[in-house]
């Protein structure tokens, strides 16, 4: 009982409650496992012993606690230990003296007391006790939405190549998108993921395991639109790759986009450049860094020299001219990506990724915020049945709160810029992750839980403070407890009508589902909706030994679940044909979007045009070809944007989708 009392204490769960409501026993060596990633020994009853009384001795050791989460408009307060003279200061600057309230308890002469609050405007202030600070962050009461419905796309934008792109979707491609979606009353276009990849050969296809955060993919600049390219333009020209009809090439694209930028540099604008590096501060300077190092010593930091294992002045200095470089580089993209989404009512949402490549940047700078030698993923489920393991490093929780959850907001803050909104993959994260111990399969992992207060607080205040909408992919095992509070923030969920099933297996009716949600067919870890009609994901994951059990089952378990679902298509009206054809199976299941009150629907262009295959098999790496297929048609023949926009299943699907009222 004294290491599940140690667990309890950190947050790691011993049990929990999968899928099917069963409850799991975890492991004793991966809690352990789990512990000992965030520096806490449990090995024996002496070492929990003694974990058990330093967590004791913590909470007395600090006159304040490093942050504290309060409500607009709500009267708070934060426990000091001590005698200390306090100030508020504010994020105006406006500066206020406090005083301590009355006595809760005592222990070897210390006296811990509440100090009463009265409410404070949003935003991050600070109490200080002479030199110790606490932040204290105010956030909304709830974020809002704007008024009515609204419909649009979602976007894989790699597989979105036009033809002046240079073999991959890019900025100048996601306009495009946007202004077409604009000009059919769309509100809102999901991109994905658009985080910085790290620029060393091999590129990482996924854009779920990105190098950073904090910055923006340089692979998607269109490289004709740089300002410096007019200069040099027919150098730039010659330059231009040979598109592979089939796949999405990032490593030959990218050397080619790299010369072409490597031509512009020399007549880089300075006064920009200097400008945006002095707003970029840090964490710029970080990046660029690190981008810079793995030019020269490959693309995973822990294989680099010893001296090199953290950022340093030294290095900056040493690297100035490559640093200066790989700024300017993402003064392009941030200059590309200005007033993308103009012309929609929500605008453009950008997809926030789990986490980040651990021999990455972001892995690298915040390397002690991160439990590494960990990674995410899921536990086993009716879909993935091994489980998941996204190969993810997990914030630390103890060291997110260490640090007033500066490098989390930090991370919101970039990826709401030149955004309407944004979409949490895994939402379920900011409240608990599954931790899978490193050289273990998924299912051996366990839960790790954080604030999800403090963060969905800190997310709906940056959201706020943008302008934006916060949408939560809330899918697998969820804890109504996350729903609640998601709810009660004001972040949107998610329906997938893949998942809009009873407990008995019927599928439910579309005016059942939430109305505060963002209701799609599938998304890009799914089949799509004609591979789903046509099986086509029964009988790759049993070719790739993905199924927990025999095809034949696979198969009949599709096929039923294909039949409740055509029933509840036709008994609400949505579906006559007695033997539909694909397309209007897909124009049935998009209605029945359209049907339904949620907020926001979307549909995604490889539904329009007939496409089997999906983006993303989960549990493969090369075995599929992951993010790497360009959009195509039923017959598998990949289509160039401006084809793609002008197809006849895309024009019908958009005349199904403006029915959204």
């Amino acid at each position: 009982m004294t290491l599940q009392r140690l667990a309890d204490l950190h947050g790691v769960a011993t049990s929990y409650v999968d899928w099917a409501e069963r409850r799991v026993d975890v492991s004793q060596d991966a809690v352990l496992a789990a512990l000992s990633a965030i520096d806490v020994d449990g090995s024996d009853d002496q070492a929990v012993a003694h974990a058990l009384a330093a967590h004791e001795d913590a909470g007395w050791s600090r006159a304040l606690p490093p942050v504290v989460v309060l409500h607009e408009g709500v009267a708070g307060g934060v426990e000091l230990v001590g005698e200390h003279r306090l100030t508020l200061v504010l994020e105006d600057g406006t500066t206020w003296t406090v005083t301590a309230g009355e006595q809760l308890e005592e222990r070897d002469g210390l006296v811990r007391r509440h100090v009463p609050l009265a409410p404070l405007p949003l935003g991050y202030h600070e109490l200080r006790a002479e030199d110790l600070t606490c932040v204290l962050v105010v956030v909304p009461a709830q974020l809002q939405l704007a008024a009515g419905r609204h419909w649009g796309w979602q976007v894989q934008l790699y597989a979105m190549r036009s033809a002046d792109s240079w073999g991959i979707g890019d900025y100048a491609d996601l306009r495009t998108v946007v202004a077409a979606a604009a000009a059919d009353g769309a509100g809102v276009v999901l991109v994905n993921p658009l985080h910085a990849e790290t620029p060393a050969l091999p590129i990482q296809p996924s854009p779920y395991s990105p190098s950073s955060r904090l910055f923006r993919s340089a692979l998607a600049l269109r490289v004709q639109d740089v300002p410096e390219y007019a200069a040099v333009s027919a150098a730039v020209d010659a330059l231009r790759p040979v598109q592979d009809p089939e796949r999405i090439d990032r490593d030959t694209v990218w050397a080619a986009k790299l010369a072409a930028l490597e031509l512009m540099w020399p007549g880089h604008r300075t006064g920009a450049l200097a400008e945006f590096r002095a707003a970029g501060g840090e964490p710029l300077e970080q990046f660029a860094l690190f981008c810079a190092l793995a030019e020269i010593h490959g693309g995973d930091w822990a294989l680099w020299p010893e001296e090199l294992a953290r950022p340093s002045a030294g290095q900056l200095v040493a690297h100035e001219q490559r640093v200066s470089f790989w700024c300017w580089v993402q003064l392009l993209v941030d200059e590309q990506l200005a007033g993308v989404g103009e012309g929609l009512a929500l605008g453009v949402l950008h997809d926030l990724a789990v986490g980040v490549d651990a021999g990455g940047a972001d892995a690298w700078a915040l390397q002690d915020a991160l439990a590494l030698g960990t990674s995410v993923g899921a536990p086993p489920d009716s879909f993935n049945q091994r489980g998941q393991d996204w190969g993810l490093p997990p914030w630390r929780p103890d060291r997110l709160r260490e640090a007033a959850y500066q490098p989390f907001r930090q991370m919101v803050q970039r990826v709401l810029r030149h955004a309407g909104g944004i979409r949490v993959d895994h939402v379920m994260g900011l409240s608990r992750l599954w931790w899978v111990p490193a050289g273990r399969v998924a299912s051996e992992g366990t839960y790790v839980s954080y604030d999800a207060e403090a963060m969905l607080g800190i997310l709906a205040l940056e959201a706020h403070r943008a302008g934006a909408i916060v949408v939560g992919e809330d899918l697998g095992t969820v804890q109504s407890s996350v729903r609640t509070l998601l709810d009660s923030t004001g972040v949107l969920g998610s329906e997938v009508l893949w998942f809009q099933t009873s407990d008995d297996g019927w599928f439910l009716p579309p005016s059942t589902w939430r109305q505060e949600a963002l209701a799609s067919v599938t998304t890009h870890d799914l089949p799509t909706a004609a591979g789903w009609w046509a099986q086509e994901h029964v009988r790759v994951r049993a070719e790739l030994g993905q199924l927990g059990h025999s095809f034949e089952q696979e198969q009949g378990r599709v096929a039923k679940d294909r039949a409740l679902l055509l029933e509840m298509l036709r008994h609400q009206g949505l579906l006559t044909a007695a033997e539909p054809t694909g397309p209007e199976v897909v124009d049935a299941l998009h209605a029945a979007l359209v049907a339904s009150p949620c907020r926001i629907v979307l549909a995604a262009y490889g539904d329009a045009v007939g496409d089997l295959r999906q983006p993303n098999l989960p549990g493969t790496v090369d075995a599929y070809p992951n993010w790497r297929l360009p959009v195509a048609d039923g017959t598998g023949r990949p289509l160039g944007l401006e084809e793609l926009l002008a197809h006849p299943g895309v024009r019908r699907l958009t005349a199904v989708l403006q029915q959204v009222r």
